[in-house]
């Protein structure tokens, strides 16, 4: 008997756009994607969630992997995710929750999922979140959410990425799950959004980074950049997934939420929103200009993120002085 919160085909299913096929990044991180389209399945409009976006800062080895903070998925949509503690083999966790009408997140081993050939399907163990919406046992089907869209995967993809005919070791340690708890409806929902969101806003303005995180990032990556034209590709892909491409999908994103709040009425944010996007394409511009670098052994002109400090600071001072 299938487990199932939503009806949807992957052959049909139009995902959101900003999984569109003009975007800057086509992909932010598995965490977000999933989210973005979970919500848009639903019925209830992700952008609205998106002002956590602004607030990531340089940690000192990687950029914010950015995520929805749990608390704003609750505040604006009525979400409430909780922790999924797997005491039995998640396959029972899973139908148990989706016949409850909860969602599942859970990471999985991209080795296993088909949407990532070409890329770890049957070549690399790569940790992933997705969101299970529906599953058939009996039939070893099952239907999830994962990077731009959703997807069903079946036979012995399913018995091995739920580890259905292995048996439990005591030394291998379950993967992180959570589920979903929908506590309000869109159509209660959705009206309200743009208040809530600026509301949102204001509050994860008092979190931006008390300094130019572009300023710090350049100082590192000049520090770093002699070892890093004798690395791998290997290498190339790890430092620009941790640091160029967080802070550039992170920023189209912000200036796809500034589009948003225009489209419903909040005036004069233009010029903001092409700051962060002119970030976004920066950043891809210059993860190309690194892996040229990197692969021909070249040096590389950080001058770029010069421009791109003084971009994020006219827009975040444009921000503040608007909604502090």
């Amino acid at each position: 008997m299938t487990q199932r919160v939503l009806e949807l085909d992957p052959g049909t299913y139009r995902r959101h756009p900003i999984h569109g096929d003009d975007r800057v990044w086509a992909e932010t991180n598995c965490y977000v994607d999933i989210w973005i389209e979970l919500t848009h399945a639903l019925g209830y409009e992700p952008i609205a969630g998106l002002p956590f976006t602004f607030a990531i800062d340089f940690e000192g080895d990687q950029w914010t992997f950015f995520k929805f903070p749990l608390a704003d998925l609750y505040e604006l949509f009525g979400l409430d995710v909780q922790e999924l503690a797997l005491w039995k083999p998640p396959v029972a966790h899973i139908e148990e929750q989706l016949r409850r009408g909860n969602p599942v997140l859970i990471e999985l081993d991209s080795f296993h999922l088909p949407d990532t050939a070409g890329t770890a399907y049957g070549v690399a163990h790569v940790k992933s979140t997705v969101a299970i919406v529906e599953m058939d046992l009996a039939a070893r089907r099952l239907g999830y959410f994962h990077g731009q869209s959703f997807y069903h995967l079946s036979g012995d993809d399913f018995l091995d990425v739920l580890r259905v005919r292995e048996p439990q070791d005591p030394a291998m340690l379950p993967p992180y799950a959570e589920f979903v708890k929908m506590r309000k409806h869109p159509r209660d929902v959705n009206a309200s959004l743009p208040a809530k969101s600026v509301a949102l806003l204001k509050r994860h303005l008092e979190l931006l980074p008390p300094a130019n995180p572009f300023i710090g990032f350049k100082a590192r990556f000049e520090q770093e950049l002699d070892t890093l034209l004798q690395e791998s590709l290997e290498t190339f892909h790890q430092y620009s997934f941790a640091t160029l491409r967080q802070f550039g999908a992170c920023f189209e994103l912000s200036a796809t939420y500034l589009q948003w709040l225009a489209a419903n009425g909040e005036g004069g944010l233009e010029e903001i929103a092409g700051d962060f996007l002119q970030l976004s394409e920066g950043a891809k511009a210059l993860q190309f200009q690194l892996a040229r670098a990197m692969a021909r052994r070249k040096p590389l002109d950080l001058a770029p993120l010069d421009a791109m400090a003084q971009r994020w600071e006219r827009g975040t001072r444009a921000l503040k002085e608007r909604y502090s």
